[in-house]
């Protein structure tokens, strides 16, 4: 069973391409996101917005 949905895969290997571009933005401050974590939170948070299967946050 995956465990990511091939929509939540689309947007974190977009998002990975934007970092690798330089032209990620993080959501309030804006500033230029550099670390890879960051940016796969980013893809999967997008992809939560947009219905797709992607397992809860951990707290």
């Amino acid at each position: 069973m995956a465990k990511y949905s091939k929509t939540a895969q689309k947007k974190v290997s977009k998002v990975m391409r934007e970092k690798k571009a330089g032209t990620l933005k993080s959501g309030r401050s804006g500033k230029k996101v550099t670390s890879r974590k960051q940016a796969i939170a980013i893809g999967l948070s997008e992809a939560r917005k947009a219905g797709a299967k992607v397992p809860k946050k951990k707290n």
